[in-house]
């Protein structure tokens, strides 16, 4: 028997990524999908690639609405969120693809995001690797899921190996992702028109303001770093889709290349959806277009005693509705892999 699922926020860029994929689990059945200014529309007229689910009619986005499923999956703005959750029943499982549930520090959300707290969710990241073991076993059989952002785990999934492994120093970590702009949703604003994206390469949220920063530190610090610390810079690129990131971190003194490169090979050895990619090769967003796939490439720069890592991932994919989706199969008890592709689309 399938599991019953509402989507809210089905009219975004992320609700239509949960529902392509959703339209092909075989174990879940979407039977409700809200939106805020397109309900009443049917969902056909708004994410009009979504031709199996033509029957389905956007309606409001409420405790009611939501309430009755067995999953009820949320692609809201942040701060949006908690004030529905609140309201669901405990036994529904509740995946939040917005901010609202990722944080444990109460002062990092407000420094980063201000507004209302609403506590922190099990972190949608299962592969994440975390002290003594990965982020897999947290979600199991958990009620409350909060999938990650896009930027921070794409960083966290470089790095983590190494600061578990005691290769990499948690301090000095700088990392620049070449992201495209999908990642920030469909609301008209002006350096995401296409006059502004096409032909240009626009950095954001430079110098410490971007609200992944205290996410990725989170996730470091479950991989065993004390106080990790990072620069990190987003750079909006011309493709609708995708994240290339590079990230690097300084060497312990006295690490071999064969020791950084075990730290990842071991980490990620059995994992189905990260793949280290052999020595000297290196990913393309082209890669992992539509997967929910990411593909690491290493290497250590001597001369400048770092590791470099470049990682290539799908943001609508393995940075959000791919997460959220395996993260629920994770709690439900269903194979992980179920209803979601290794294999990307080319050209």
């Amino acid at each position: 028997m399938a599991f019953s699922v509402a989507v809210a926020g089905a009219s975004g860029y992320a609700g239509g990524e949960l529902l392509r994929l959703l339209a092909e689990h075989p174990e879940f059945e979407v039977r409700t999908v809200t939106a805020h200014s397109n309900a009443g529309q049917l969902l056909i007229d708004v994410q009009p690639h979504l031709r199996s689910l033509a029957h389905l009619t956007l309606v409001d986005t409420s405790p009611e609405t939501l309430a009755g499923h067995d999953v009820v999956f949320l692609a809201l703005p942040h701060g949006a969120s908690g004030a529905l959750t609140a309201h669901l029943p405990a036994e529904t499982l509740v995946v939040d693809c917005g901010a609202d549930h990722r944080l444990e520090s109460e002062s990092d959300w407000a420094a980063f995001y201000g507004g209302d707290y609403y506590g922190a969710w099990t972190y949608g990241v299962p592969e994440l690797p975390v002290a003594g073991g990965t982020q897999r076993s947290r979600l199991r059989g958990s009620r409350r899921i909060a999938a990650p952002g896009c930027n921070a785990s794409t960083v966290a999934l470089a790095l983590a190996p190494g600061i578990r492994a005691g290769v990499i120093e948690p301090e000095d970590i700088v990392a620049v992702l070449a992201v495209g702009p999908s990642g920030a949703g469909k609301s008209l604003r002006r350096p995401n028109l296409a006059s502004e994206v096409l032909g240009s390469a626009n950095p954001y949220a430079v110098g410490g303001g971007h609200r992944h920063i205290p996410e990725i530190q989170q996730s470091l610090r479950w991989a065993g770093a004390a106080n990790p610390t990072i620069s990190f810079t987003p750079v909006i690129v011309p493709m609708s889709r995708g994240i290339l990131c590079t990230a690097t971190a300084r060497l312990v003194p006295g690490t071999s290349a064969a020791a950084v490169r075990a730290a990842w090979e071991e980490a990620y050895a059995n994992e189905p959806f990260v793949h280290v990619l052999p020595e000297g090769r290196f990913p393309r967003t082209s890669d992992v277009l539509g997967a929910n796939t990411a593909l690491i490439g290493l290497a250590v720069d001597e001369a400048a005693g770092r590791v470099v890592t470049i990682t290539a991932v799908d943001n609508l994919v393995k940075g959000t509705a791919g997460a959220a989706i395996q993260s629920a199969n994770l709690s439900l008890g269903l194979p992980e892999t179920t209803g979601l592709s290794t294999n990307g689309v080319a050209p």
